[in-house]
């Protein structure tokens, strides 16, 4: 009873303008996860969050959650596809994170939470900021329509990438393990959900496998239980995240990827196909036309690609069409 306790008491949801108020005026270093009503709040973090609570202690460090559609306040951020970490000192922000990146967030607790035991103790000024990264977005994103190049859309598209932890891992409680090693990796992560796909999603995903005598067993896999669907980018973007991607998942088969890529997450965390363990988009295209169907919120850009549009009309009708093939990456 009391671990639930703690679990509940770990982030305050703020819903009114008043909780944030009250919120914002604790006495200590406060950071607030918002988030958008139709994905929810970043799951990956709260372990870090419990292990950070636990050994930096209570007195000054408090975390809160808040979305983004219930306060005036945080208007500019909705609608935002990552995850949105605001630091707040002394009622005013100190810090931004986005994404949900372990290690930047650790070291932002710590870093603000030191400057602001030196402005409780010894009276220091306190470094207050601005998100200047709102303005700047804006007025790029006005700019693309305006009529702007493409070289925003281009880069957006190479990228991002979907990566999904399959049921199989996620059954085995591997979720976390993953999750760290894929940040360990240099893959940033900015946007997280965990669910159950239904069968009529997987006939679509996989439908250029219609014709296969493992097609059944393998939507079966995919709608056996929860799923861990990630959107994965990188900061230092030296190689397509994609092709990133599936190097660190390596080959389909776990006993080919045991023998030829020991360290990959197959290797690692599969044990047969389809029980891989996880799977990635093989290119750009193909994360935008599966990002259509999973994340139909989600907008690499102004345009989306006519094969995304049949998936979304599909989906919007209750129809798999059997004999229409859409080009989704040969792998499961």
């Amino acid at each position: 009873m009391g671990s639930k306790k703690k679990e509940i008491a770990l982030q305050v949801n703020i819903s009114t303008q008043e909780l944030w108020e009250e919120m914002l005026s604790s006495k200590g270093l406060t950071v607030v996860d918002v988030y958008q009503g139709w994905c929810g709040p970043c799951k990956p973090v709260v372990s870090l969050f419990q292990k950070m609570r636990i050994e930096v202690g209570l007195d000054l460090l408090h975390f809160a959650l808040a979305e983004a559609d219930c306060l005036d306040v945080l208007e500019k951020y909705r609608g935002r596809c990552e995850p949105t970490f605001l630091f707040y000192a002394g009622g005013k922000l100190v810090a931004v994170v986005r994404g949900a990146n372990a290690p930047l967030l650790q070291k932002t607790i710590l870093d603000q939470l030191e400057a602001e035991r030196k402005v409780l103790a010894e009276g220091r000024e306190r470094k207050v900021i601005k998100d200047e990264a709102l303005s700047e977005e804006e007025e790029r994103f006005s700019h693309e329509k305006d009529g702007g190049e493409d070289v925003d859309v281009a880069s957006s598209e190479k990228t991002c990438t979907l990566a999904i932890i399959k049921p199989d891992a996620v059954g085995h409680g591997k979720t976390d393990e993953i999750i760290m090693k894929i940040q360990e990796a240099g893959f940033d992560i900015i946007m997280s959900e965990e669910r159950t796909m239904t069968e009529a999603e997987m006939q679509l995903f996989y439908q250029h496998r219609a014709g296969e005598e493992a097609f059944e067993k393998l939507v079966h896999h995919m709608c056996s239980g929860p799923s861990h669907l990630l959107i994965l980018t990188r900061t230092e973007d030296t190689e397509d995240v994609a092709t990133a991607w599936r190097a660190l998942m390596g080959p389909c088969d776990p006993h080919v990827a045991r023998r030829e890529q020991p360290d990959s997450l197959r290797a690692l965390y599969g044990t047969e196909v389809p029980f891989n363990a996880v799977h990635g988009s093989r290119d750009a295209e193909d994360a935008r036309q599966e990002l259509a169907l999973l994340f139909p919120s989600f907008t690499f850009a102004d345009h989306v690609p006519e094969a995304a549009l049949a998936i979304l009309a599909h989906r919007e009708e209750g129809v798999v069409g059997p004999t229409e093939v859409l080009p989704f990456p040969e792998d499961v």
